[in-house]
């Protein structure tokens, strides 16, 4: 296997920077099980001030983050509903359904990624004994890189109110969504009642989410989240990573858009690339089939790492990626349409 030297695969991939991993080594820990751990105390703390909720829980991965957030929202056989392609439903194993007895009522998304408002509403249960009770709708944002727009937020969050349901946003990326729009993140959230933040994408840190909303809400978390194993001791060595993370990474999200924008305009530079404009950090690149295999099988080849499959390629930018890689990955792409020609 080629080693990889410019790593598109994920912003997952990021690797803790010297000054992160010196803000790791130096964290003031305690057992945050027991609460006294003043490292994770004051993450929790500052990511429930900038967004302007009650009450913050760090857990060690997105997954689990939104596994609390319906384990909260909801008890046996209530329901969620939230987009087909949406990450809670169809990339994360059936945490729901399997851990929390949760039934997902899974919804069609428009073009621009957005579920139809319509949609949403007639999915809403009636109180009748023969169905699942739905109690929350989630959303997420941004979606495949996408902004989703705040007015579809507000309207959905509309009509979880008309309905007394709760209002979820898994919003791992939603800094970077903050970041393209120009937006402080306490109005991008205030809508919802629970917010699901990463730390571990764009922000860079190694591990970890956090989960923000009403105090009722993480106080549940908070108890499941031990249920499901994920009450860690000195964790504070984590949280100090995502305190640096919020204090150094996240205007520079706007260097990741940009870079993205300049690896879009050489990829669609190709006829055979079928390429969507991003509003973030993620490429979506289409093709055809068979041209997709050796294409990603050639990138591999030359060390450009993507995630590709049936035609489409995923292309992302992050931290580790500099202007040198997306020039180097721009030039192994048109070695690759060069060696097609011939």
């Amino acid at each position: 296997m080629n080693a990889i030297r410019f790593d598109f695969r994920s912003d997952t991939v990021t690797r803790p920077s010297a000054d992160m991993r010196q803000a790791m080594a130096a964290a003031e820990v305690g057992d945050d099980v027991f609460g006294d751990d003043p490292s994770v105390n004051r993450l929790e703390q500052r990511m429930a001030a900038m967004l302007g909720k009650d009450a913050a829980l760090f857990v060690p991965s997105g997954t689990q983050s939104n596994l609390l957030a319906l384990m909260s929202h909801c008890g046996r056989g209530d329901e969620y509903i939230a987009g087909q392609n949406a990450h809670l439903y169809s990339h994360e194993a059936g945490g729901a359904a399997v851990l929390g007895s949760i039934q997902p009522q899974p919804i069609a998304h428009q073009a621009d990624g957005t579920m139809a408002l319509d949609d949403i509403e007639a999915a809403i249960k009636p109180d009748d004994n023969h169905y699942a009770r739905t109690t929350v709708i989630a959303l997420e944002n941004t979606f495949g890189g996408k902004v989703l727009p705040v007015q579809y937020m507000q309207s959905v969050a509309a009509i979880a109110q008309r309905h007394g349901l709760g209002l979820h946003l898994d919003g791992a990326r939603a800094f970077n969504a903050c970041v393209a729009l120009g937006m402080d993140i306490a109005v991008f959230t205030a809508p919802f009642d629970s917010v699901s933040i990463c730390l571990s994408k764009g922000l860079g840190a190694p591990v970890g989410s956090v989960l923000v909303g009403r105090r009722d809400l993480i106080d549940k978390a908070r108890r499941h989240r031990k249920m499901l194993g994920g009450g860690m001791r000195q964790s504070g060595i984590l949280a100090a990573a995502g305190l640096h993370a919020l204090d150094h990474h996240i205007e520079r999200l706007a260097e990741d858009h940009r870079r993205a924008r300049k690896l879009a305009e050489g990829l669609a530079a190709f006829a055979a690339l079928t390429v969507t404009v991003p509003d973030t950090n993620i490429i979506f690149v289409d093709m055809e089939r068979q041209l997709g295999a050796r294409f990603t099988d050639f990138l591999a080849s030359r060390g450009v790492g993507v995630t590709g499959r049936y035609g489409q390629q995923r292309w992302v930018t992050h931290l580790d990626v500099d202007d040198a890689a997306v020039e180097g990955a721009r030039m192994v792409v048109a070695e690759f349409f060069a060696v097609e020609a011939q």
